[in-house]
């Protein structure tokens, strides 16, 4: 079985350790070995033909790094039911938006109808990182062709005092305009979402190229 923090260890920058010190402030310095994201993607390939799932089991990690292997190897588990386990046993001990927004698991892409169900459940969840992954999930599967606007109902209801996920919220409707402009717009125009976050949509808007500029003038009035 493959030593996982030896590896790791071994990939070590520390550099670029202290560069993501600098983006979580919710992480302590001695958790973060510094290993680019790239690298932790190719571990993960390789840990998921040999025995990943005793590396999963073994919770709660050390080290950043091991949580956010941990994502990238659920991200390639191939099972549905399985990968479902995995995130949902996983999530409680996520505490950083990385190790959250890594998690993107392909096998969901096949399974959008029966995932709707789960995804409502983590998006109301009391749990930080559990509701912004459900936030994320809402946001990658249900925006294009399997759009659901129950999803984009039950996210615009979300009151919180945590930025991280008002963070999210604001990412998912500033998504939603650009591919769903007619089902996002009275959202903003109705001033559905908190002060905080209704803004912060308006700004990430402003910033995309796929929103035109009669689009973007009609935001900014909102403002």
């Amino acid at each position: 079985m493959m030593d996982v923090r030896k590896r790791l260890f071994e990939l070590q920058d520390k550099e670029y350790a202290a560069f993501q010190l600098r983006l979580m402030p919710t992480v302590a310095e001695d958790r973060i070995i510094g290993v680019r994201v790239p690298q932790i993607t190719g571990l993960a390939k390789e840990l998921i033909k040999e025995d990943y799932r005793s590396f999963l089991v073994t919770l709660p990690h050390r080290y950043y790094d091991e949580d956010m292997l941990h994502g990238k190897v659920i991200s390639q588990i191939k099972d549905y039911g399985e990968c479902v386990r995995e995130a949902e046993r996983f999530l409680p001990y996520v505490d950083n938006w990385a190790v959250c927004d890594s998690m993107t698991p392909k096998v969901f892409k096949k399974h959008r109808p029966e995932l709707l169900d789960k995804v409502m459940e983590w998006v109301h969840s009391e749990d930080t990182y559990t509701c912004r992954f459900g936030i994320r999930m809402a946001m990658d599967h249900y925006l294009d062709d399997d759009f659901n606007i129950n999803c984009m109902e039950s996210i615009s209801q979300i009151r919180s005092e945590e930025y991280y996920i008002n963070m999210m919220i604001a990412w998912y409707f500033a998504t939603a305009l650009t591919k769903r402009w007619n089902a996002a717009y009275p959202y903003i125009a109705g001033r559905c979402l908190d002060p905080w976050t209704h803004h912060k949509t308006i700004m990430k808007a402003g910033d995309s190229y796929r929103i035109t500029y009669e689009q973007k003038r009609l935001l900014n009035r909102l403002k």
